[in-house]
């Protein structure tokens, strides 16, 4: 037998009675949860450093799981290409017989690629002036410039030590020295047909120790603390060739 309309009413009126009105008491808590979360996320990317070369070779990877990019005979080399290039070449070269170390060290951080070359083998000491063997080093890396599109930054770096005074006159601090450095190198590449104005000379002085963890924060303490022996002042005198990344 059919319900009448009256049953039918009173029938939703009482299930309408019986429901409580809102959401269920457990959806506040976990609307809550779920902000808290997404803030906390926010937060680690706003705090975070990406690294674009090793961005780059993930993506490499990833590409290659799922089939091989076709590569462009004009296409520039990424951050990636440049820094599996830099490495082969410092594989290819031969160590140091007295410390058994490369000469050369390829390092990426959020700046780009960069190659560090001791002062040592650079330099004669507390000068510009460049070593015979230190221009063979440049024409290896010159290819990778030339296939490359990035803005390239020469960066000089000492070690601690204060000039002689007799070099005062040419260079009255380890700033000029630095920066006289990454001058001539800038030099030595405009001289192997590198466009000038792509290049660019820093000098840091003795502010930027090779060893430095970038969350450390440089004051004097840091400075002695990475300038405490002849072998960290060795590592310290240095010029840095980077590969910029296309945002810097």
């Amino acid at each position: 037998m059919a319900a009448t309309p009256q049953e039918i009413k009173k029938y939703m009126n009482k299930g309408r009675d019986s429901v409580e009105e809102g959401l269920p008491g457990w959806f506040g808590t976990f609307a809550d949860m779920m902000t808290l979360l997404f803030a906390f996320f926010v937060l680690l990317a706003a705090i975070s450093t990406i690294d674009p070369v090793k961005l780059q070779n993930m993506a490499d990877s990833m590409g290659k799981s799922v089939g091989k990019k076709q590569k462009l005979d004009n296409q520039a080399m990424t951050l990636g290409d440049i820094h599996k290039a830099a490495t082969k070449m410092v594989e290819e070269m031969a160590a140091d017989p007295t410390t058994g170390e490369k000469p050369v060290e390829v390092t990426t951080s959020p700046k780009g690629v960069t190659i560090g070359i001791s002062s040592d083998i650079s330099f004669e000491s507390g000068s510009a002036t460049t070593k015979p063997g230190f221009l063979e080093i440049l024409k290896k890396i010159v290819p990778t410039i030339d296939e490359s599109y990035n803005m390239i930054a020469i960066e000089g770096h000492t070690d601690s030590d204060q000039l002689p005074k007799a070099l005062a006159v040419k260079y009255p601090s380890n700033w000029e020295l630095s920066g006289a450095r990454a001058a001539a190198v800038v030099r030595l590449l405009i001289g192997l047909k590198i466009d000038p104005v792509r290049l660019q000379a820093v000098g840091y002085g003795e502010f930027v120790p090779r060893d430095k963890n970038t969350a450390e924060i440089i004051d004097q303490n840091l400075i002695e603390k990475y300038n405490s022996n002849p072998q960290q002042k060795a590592r310290n005198r240095r010029v840095e060739i980077t590969f910029l990344a296309p945002n810097r």
